[in-house]
C-alpha cells in the first residue's frame, strides 16, 4: 500500500555542480525537495521506488545500487541508487533517476530498499494507472519519489518556446498535487502534456494509480518556472 510520495522536478540543474554559477537560482527548489524527502523518510516505508521518464534505453526497473553520473553534463560527479550492490548492475541511471539518487544521497534516508523505474513520457494513462497499482502492491508500506517537470513552454526563452496553454496546465497540476487529487491527475491529457513538453505527466499518473485507495493528504511545497520550465514539489502522506 502506498503510504507516502514526494513529487520533485528532475532537471540536472538541480545539482549545484551542474548549475555552476546559476546554482543559487534553484536553492528554494532544493530546499523544498529536501523537505519532501524528509516526509518520505518519516513514513518509514518498506520499499521506496523512484519513478521518472527516460529515453527508450532506460525503460524498465533499476535495482538498488545502480550507479549514475553527471559526467555527461561536464561535471565529475557520480551517484548511486542506495547502497552498492554486488555484482554491480549493468545499466547506469538515466538523468531523471540520477537526480533522484542525488536527492536521496542528501537525505538521512532510512534502511528501506530503494529501486528505480524508468518509463516513457508517452505511456498511456491506463498503463500508468496499472503500473501505479502494481507498485503500491509491492510491499506493505510503499513510498514513491516521483521525478518529473511540468511544461517547458512558459516563456519565449523556454526550451519549447511560449505556449499560452502552459501556465494553466501547470496551475492545474499544482492544484491536483497540492490536494492529492487522484482524479484530476488521471484526467490529464497526454497529448497536451506532450505538446507542452511536460515530462512529469506519466509519473504523476503512476502516482495517481498507486494512490487510488490510499486516502492520502497532499501539500504543495514549491511552484515556479525558472528558465521557462514548470517545477513543482509536493508531498502526499
Amino acid at each position: 500500500m502506498l503510504v507516502a510520495a514526494a513529487v520533485c522536478p528532475c532537471p540536472p540543474l538541480l545539482v549545484p555542480e551542474v548549475a555552476a554559477g546559476a546554482a543559487p537560482e534553484l536553492d528554494a527548489a532544493r530546499t523544498a525537495c529536501a523537505d519532501a524527502l524528509g516526509v518520505l523518510a518519516a513514513a518509514r516505508p518498506d520499499l521506496l521506488v523512484v519513478v521518472g521518464t527516460v529515453e527508450r534505453s532506460g525503460y524498465g526497473p533499476f535495482p538498488q545500487g545502480t550507479p549514475g553520473t553527471f559526467r555527461g553534463f561536464g561535471v565529475d560527479l557520480d551517484v548511486r541508487l542506495g547502497p552498492a550492490a554486488h555484482p554491480a548492475p549493468e545499466r547506469e541511471l538515466p538523468p531523471s533517476l540520477a537526480v533522484g539518487a542525488w536527492l536521496l544521497e542528501r537525505t538521512a534516508w532510512a534502511d528501506a530498499p530503494i529501486e528505480g523505474l524508468g518509463v516513457a513520457d508517452t505511456l498511456e494513462p491506463e498503463r500508468c494507472a496499472a503500473t501505479g497499482r502494481e507498485l503500491a502492491g509491492r510491499a506493505g508500506r510503499v513510498a514513491l519519489l516521483v521525478m518529473g517537470d511540468a511544461s517547458a513552454c512558459r516563456t519565449l526563452k523556454a526550451p519549447g518556446y511560449l505556449d499560452e496553454r502552459a501556465a494553466p496546465f501547470d496551475a492545474g497540476v499544482a492544484r491536483a498535487l497540492g490536494a492529492a487529487d487522484v482524479a484530476a491527475l488521471r484526467a490529464l491529457d497526454p497529448g497536451l502534456a506532450h505538446e507542452l513538453q511536460a515530462a512529469g505527466r506519466a509519473p504523476w499518473q503512476i502516482l495517481a494509480g498507486a494512490a487510488e485507495t490510499a486516502d492520502l493528504t497532499g501539500s504543495l511545497l514549491y511552484e515556479d518556472a525558472p528558465y521557462g520550465v514548470g517545477y513543482l514539489v509536493a508531498t502526499w502522506s
